[in-house]
Parts: C-alpha cells; structure tokens; sequence
C-alpha cells in the first residue's frame, strides 16, 4: 500500500451528510476506503454517497441516530454486511446546542446535547470496539472541540461534552492499545460549515477572534487530519488529541 493508502479498508463517518463529515467521507474515499457515510438525515447520507460514487469511489448511505442504541448496532450490522469488515469509524455527528448562559439552559438540552455529542461517541465506540478486538486492528477517531479543553462561555452542554468525549477517548485508547487499536481525537477550533450559522454572531466573532491565524478552519483541513489518523502511517499515537485551532490552543 502507498502512502495514505486506504484501498481495502471500510470506513464509517457519522454525520457525512454535510460539513465536516462529508469532508472526511469524500476524503477517505478518495484514498481508497469503501465509505459508510451515515447521517440521522438519510437524504443527506444518500446525497454523500452518490456524490462519492461519482468520483468514482466506494460508498453506500446508512441511517443512523447516534442517541439510540438499536439504531447504532443497527448501523455496524448493516456495515458488515456490506463491507464484511470495520476497519475506521469517525464519530463526527454532533449539534453545537442554543448559545445561553447555563441559568438559562434547560435539563432537555443538557440531556440532548450528552445524548448525541457524548453518549453517542460512547454507544459507537461500544459498538464497534467487538469487532475491530475479533480482527486485532481498527482506527477510532473521534471528533471533539478545543471547547472540551477550553470551554467555551454560554456554551457549557457542549464545552462538557466534548470534554466528555476527549475523555472517553483517551481512556479506551488504554485498553485497547495492545490489540492492534489506535483511538485518537481531533479537536478543532471554529470550522467554516453550517454550524456557524447556528452561531450568534457575537459567538462567532468572540471564537474567531480567539484564533491567532486569523481565519475559520475548513472542512478539508479537518478531514486531512483525519485521513492520517486512520491510515497506517499514524502507527505511534493513541489517547491523543490532535488540536486543529489555528494556534487557539494553549496545552
């Protein structure tokens, strides 16, 4: 296999029917995977596979709410199915929540945001892990934020899920790490998808502000990231968060 090389191997990306996850799910297919590309939007999952299948790559589309636990192993069910094997799940399906102080925030979107920013990532993981054990290979990576390092304010359902999943990750890269599994995280400051619209503009200008590149991060940078993590050439990293914040990162 040539470097970055991916031919072979099956991918899962939640969240591929738009902005970031399709990034990964167009990326990966490019270098060779054969693409489960799974949104809670089927529409928008058949949209990724098609536009990925007229690139000429591999890709079926896929259900998935990430919150439900029948429809999670529904979904590694059906990618076995197809594919035979799970080779790389990226767990990027998330929501960015309603920007408010926490006096503010209800109990039903604290619980929303846990259900599919954190237990999500968990339920996916679990769901998977049994499989890539059987094989003694699989790549795990899973999408965070520098809000999980950082925190940021009047987004605390976020900030602590994705705290959540940066440790979720680093404690099952530890018991994984001598089956052949790598389980690393990516943390990006602000990308440019639709998630910025769901923004207020107070909140964009105080998280690009805080960027010493000057700039959103694009879908594509994310993605290029995330192709070395789940290729062969990432052999040495695990339990590891990957910052992408265009310097924003302070540890």
């Amino acid at each position: 296999m040539g470097y970055l090389d991916l031919s072979g191997r099956s991918a899962i990306v939640t969240g591929a029917g738009r902005g970031i996850g399709l990034a990964i799910a167009r990326r990966l297919a490019a270098a060779g995977a054969r693409v489960v590309a799974a949104d809670i939007n089927l529409a928008s999952a058949q949209a990724t596979a098609a536009a990925l299948v007229a690139d000429g790559g591999a890709a079926i589309a896929l259900h998935c709410d990430v919150a439900v636990p029948d429809s999670v192993e529904a979904l590694m069910q059906a990618t076995l199915a197809a594919y035979e094997r799970i080779d790389v799940l990226v767990n990027n399906a998330g929501i960015v929540g309603r920007a408010a102080p926490i006096q503010e925030q209800t109990i039903a979107e604290w619980e929303q945001m846990l259900a599919i920013d954190l237990t999500g990532v968990f339920l996916c993981c679990r769901a998977v892990i049994p499989h890539m054990l059987a094989r003694g290979s699989g790549r795990i990576i899973n999408i965070a934020s520098i809000a999980g390092k950082e925190g940021n304010p009047n987004m605390a359902p976020y900030s602590a899920a994705k705290a959540g999943v940066i440790g979720l990750t680093k404690a099952l890269a530890k018991e994984v790490a001598r089956q052949g599994i790598l389980v690393n995280c990516v943390a990006p400051a602000l990308i440019e998808t639709h998630m910025v619209g769901e923004l207020t503009p107070q909140q964009v200008a105080y998280l690009t502000d805080r960027i010493p590149l000057g700039r959103l991060g694009r879908p594509e940078e994310v993605a290029a990231l995330v192709h070395w993590l789940a290729s062969d050439d990432c052999s040495f990293s695990t339990g590891a968060v990957f910052d992408l914040s265009g310097g924003r990162a302070t540890y």
